[in-house]
């Protein structure tokens, strides 16, 4: 009888980053459960990779910032799929502007109840499902900042720190119930803030003369989801930035 492909469960995993962690595990013999805040379309290129790889796959759209929805997405995964995932991706953040001077409970409860309580309850909620003969493997997606942080987008860093300090502590609680891992990425996927001279300079700051890729970022997720005797581990794909101090979030610089 043959075995079943594994089943990932990647959070924000229709663009951006996520879509790329999705076309990796597309390509290692994944099943896929994506999850997306809205309905929308996927993106070509990793459409074009879903077909060529005959990769079972669904889109879930699940507010993660409502308490209730990390339960009742896994729920819905499980049901599709008719077993836990595997793997989980989390992945889906929102990403504030906001400084000291801005912060508020505002700021703070919107990037925490995504960016932190939505991973937290989806990891625990996936190990109460998957009982105690399974081993699920967690990936947190975190940020090189939670290293060397600086005063920009405060509430988005602070939630990162909380959600790489959790690294540990739930890989600690859940023991051999679950392994708990972080990938941190540095600049993989710029915004229209930046322009092709800001790249070329930054990438010239980094200690390995080069900006990171988001490919990186999968194959980091991919080792992690894999190395089995690995847990409590952060990973940084960041071209060496934590290495260092940066005074401002790099698209100021």
């Amino acid at each position: 009888m043959t075995a079943p492909r594994p089943l990932a469960l990647i959070t924000g995993g229709m663009r951006r980053v996520g879509a790329y962690i999705a076309m990796k595990l597309a390509r290692e013999g994944y099943d896929l459960a994506l999850s997306t805040h809205q309905e929308c379309d996927v993106k070509p290129l990793l459409l074009d990779v879903l077909t060529e790889t005959d990769t079972r796959w669904k889109a879930f759209v699940a507010d993660l910032s409502e308490p209730a929805a990390a339960p009742m997405l896994l729920d819905q995964v499980a049901h599709e799929f008719g077993r836990t995932p595997d793997l989980l991706v989390n992945n889906a953040a929102i990403f504030g502007q906001d400084g000291w001077q801005d912060m508020d409970v505002s700021s703070l409860e919107s990037q925490f109840r995504l960016n932190l309580f939505s991973p937290l309850l989806l990891s625990r909620a996936l190990v109460a499902a998957a009982g105690e003969s399974a081993r699920p493997a967690i990936v947190h997606i975190l940020d090189q900042r939670i290293v060397n942080p600086h005063g920009d987008q405060i509430s988005y860093t602070l939630s990162k720190q909380a959600l790489a300090a959790s690294v540990r502590s739930m890989a600690a609680a859940f023991g051999g119930r679950a392994r708990v891992n972080g990938v941190a990425p540095g600049l993989v996927i710029s915004t229209p803030d930046y322009d092709a001279a800001l790249e070329s300079r930054l990438a010239g700051m980094m200690p390995l003369g080069a900006l990171p890729d988001p490919a990186g970022v999968a194959d980091a997720v991919h080792y992690l989801a894999h190395a089995g005797h690995v847990t409590g581990q952060i990973l940084y794909v960041d071209g060496g930035a934590h290495l260092k101090s940066f005074e401002r979030d790099f698209m100021y610089l």
